[in-house]
């Protein structure tokens, strides 16, 4: 063990200009102030106050029994389901359509199925046929992705399953997809649910 030496005058006199300039972190524990002993800087309690005369507030000491269930928190949601965002992103395509298309009451005048590619595969193939649909002036497209398959998880941070899934709306918001595309919308069950997007075209 490292033998512990005393301050130098000039190190406890700055020791002590900073202890006078801190504030306590919680001003209603009352008597708690920093200060330094001979070995060096050590939290000590004043002399003038006892440690029963502390105001600690009850909520900091709630009960806890072992085995006890903690309580529940507000929890937040950093990555929502692919889905839930894709509803919730604002409307740009004629809302009575939209309805319609979300629906499987619109049949999409093209399709790619990018199911079983890698990612390296499926991004230029992906921009290859949007770019395609919308020369020739297709407004509503489908892309298949599939749901993916939830691979071996031995890690401490879950995986999300179906790489293309989440990929391909990340696609469509970038260059050169983000300047033909209007609307992205999870595909209805009819038309391959959440292994498909309906993709809706701008005007040329």
């Amino acid at each position: 063990m490292a033998r512990r030496r005393s301050l130098r005058p000039e190190e406890e006199e700055l020791w002590q200009a900073v202890a006078r300039s801190a504030r306590p972190l919680h001003p209603k524990a009352k008597g708690l102030h920093r200060g330094i002993d001979a070995a060096g800087p050590t939290p000590i309690i004043a002399s003038e106050t006892k440690p029963r005369d502390l105001e600690i507030p009850k909520s900091w000491l709630e009960p806890f029994r072992l085995g006890q269930k903690a309580k529940a928190t507000s929890g937040h949601d950093i990555a929502p389901p692919l889905g839930e965002a894709l509803r919730t992103a604002p409307l740009q395509m004629d809302a009575k359509l939209h309805g319609r298309m979300v629906r499987g009451k619109v049949m999409p005048e093209a399709r790619i199925d990018l199911h079983g590619m890698t990612l390296a595969e499926a991004h230029p193939e992906l921009i290859r046929f949007v770019l395609n649909a919308q020369t020739v002036g297709l407004r509503l497209v489908l892309v298949i992705t599939g749901k993916g398959k939830r691979g071996e998880d031995t890690g401490p941070i879950p995986q999300r399953m179906g790489a293309l899934r989440h990929q391909v709306p990340q696609w469509l918001r970038m260059p050169p997809l983000s300047a033909a595309v209007l609307q992205i919308s999870e595909a209805h069950l009819r038309h391959g649910g959440s292994g498909a997007y309906y993709v809706y075209l701008r005007k040329r």
